[in-house]
């Protein structure tokens, strides 16, 4: 539950697994837009990145990607139990 309470805000989506749903429920605090404190400092941070050569649309390019992919990969593996299992029942 640690980054609920922080990234509450306008025009925000965040998913969560029933557990922590749960949590939030039962201990969890809305302090307002969260999400919007720290922007500042934030901004402040990723200039002194570019300044030292990182580039942000690379990581976040690269992390998305790789996200995805670790994604499709699950789906791909649920689809093949999916397969193999309907086989093993049909061939019973």
């Amino acid at each position: 539950m640690i980054y609920v309470e922080e990234l509450i805000g306008p025009d925000t989506v965040n998913t969560m697994p029933l557990e922590t749903i749960r949590a939030f429920q039962d201990h969890g605090e809305v302090r307002g837009d969260t999400v919007l404190k720290g922007v500042k400092k934030a901004n402040e941070l990723l200039a002194r990145l570019a300044e030292v050569g990182v580039d942000y649309d690379d990581v976040t390019a690269t992390l998305e990607a790789e996200g995805v992919q670790k994604f499709a990969d699950s789906f791909d593996q649920i689809v093949e139990s999916i397969h193999a299992k309907r086989s093993s029942l049909a061939a019973a």
